[in-house]
């Protein structure tokens, strides 16, 4: 068994909050504005992940109309999804994401993200790729209104249903 799931997200920039991406707080005057702590990333790992095994969205399994999602930390529930992935007898092949901002430089964070994604999915850093770009000032992301995730996963093994 062999499996492709895509995951996108966005969220817009605000005053007053933190920048959480891929489960670590970056310096910035602007956060994204959420019902979690708006981890964009990992919202958009999320989402390739519960395509992949044909799961819907986050949504569906973390409301933003639910009180108990409100300021959630999305690496907890990513761990949820995981789980969920080894339930169904599958495994990370790769992922490989992209962040879509103007500012700040977030290459420097990398190591740390790749090492957060790593634990989580129980896979080696190498099987994780991450990227950032810019829009070259186009768009919600290039007037720095704010961000958006792009994440595409692999997964194979066997789950019992087909």
């Amino acid at each position: 068994m062999f499996r492709i799931g895509f995951g996108y997200d966005v969220h817009r920039l605000v005053p007053g909050r933190a920048l959480v991406l891929g489960g670590v707080q970056i310096e910035s005057r602007l956060g994204l504005e959420g019902h979690s702590d708006a981890d964009v990333l990992t919202h958009a790992v999320m989402d390739a992940l519960l395509g992949a095994m044909g799961k819907g969205d986050i949504g569906r399994h973390f409301p933003d109309t639910d009180p108990v999602f409100g300021g959630a930390d999305s690496m907890v529930l990513l761990e949820r999804v995981a789980g969920w992935m080894r339930d169904e007898g599958l495994r990370l092949n790769n992922l490989d994401a992209v962040v879509v901002a103007e500012a700040p430089k977030l290459s420097p964070h990398f190591p740390a993200m790749l090492e957060n994604f790593s634990r989580v999915l129980g896979v080696a850093p190498e099987r994780i790729n991450l990227k950032a770009t810019t829009t070259e000032g186009l768009g919600f992301c290039g007037r720095g209104e704010g961000m958006a995730a792009h994440a595409v996963v692999s997964l194979s093994g066997e789950t019992g249903r087909d």
